[in-house]
């Protein structure tokens, strides 16, 4: 694979790991209420869950390119409007005020239940489907670009979800909730990156 795809894909995935999700709040959750420690074991189970989307989105997809290049196109098509319609939630959402609490998980069990969040969260598997086949070639080992780019994404997921956690055990403690300033920037932004992402991917 191609340094300037994975670099690009890096670069579209990335603001959806930034923007608020359950994995995020719940990780948030974990650091504030029970340190820094807890919040890296649920960090951890996040990312284990992520795996388990990643060997079921390789093996799916190598199916489907092998089917059906025309289906393979379809679904880059689909992804391509996933990605729009996440772009235009993001932007929504960024205009209405109302923080968010960070303070509503529990503190018992963060690596198993971090992952049974990723796991079983439907949404990322859409995420998975939608986005990779954009940065995939169907004259190339399907099931091969599946993990590599997985694996980016997941590495992605540890060191963001990592520095969530350090900076709100030590430096967040005392703030009990999110600032909703802030929220609405980083949705703003994140959906503004998606929705050029989206753009390039559908001319590319």
């Amino acid at each position: 694979m191609e340094s300037t795809t994975a670099l690009l894909f890096a670069a579209t995935v990335l603001p959806l790991i930034c923007t608020p999700g359950p994995d995020m709040l719940f990780i948030a959750s974990q650091a504030i209420n029970a340190g820094a420690a807890a919040g890296l074991r649920a960090t951890a189970g996040v990312c284990a869950g992520y795996v388990v989307h990643s060997l079921l989105v390789a093996l799916g997809l190598a199916a489907i390119i092998a089917a059906s290049p025309l289906l393979f196109e379809a679904l880059r098509w689909i992804g391509v409007g996933y990605l729009a319609y996440l772009a235009l939630r993001l932007l929504r959402s960024a205009m209405k005020a109302g923080s968010v609490d960070l303070r509503t998980g529990t503190q018992g069990a963060p690596f198993r239940r971090g992952f049974l969040t990723a796991a079983l969260n439907p949404k990322g598997m859409m995420i998975y489907f939608a986005i990779l086949p954009q940065f995939m070639r169907p004259d190339a080992p399907a099931a091969l670009q599946a993990i590599v780019l997985s694996a980016i994404f997941i590495v992605l997921c540890g060191l963001v979800y990592t520095g969530l956690s350090l900076v709100l055990a030590y430096g967040g403690r005392r703030a009990g909730r999110a600032s909703d300033g802030r929220r609405r920037w980083v949705e703003g932004v994140s959906g503004a990156l998606v929705a050029v992402a989206a753009g390039v991917l559908a001319t590319g």
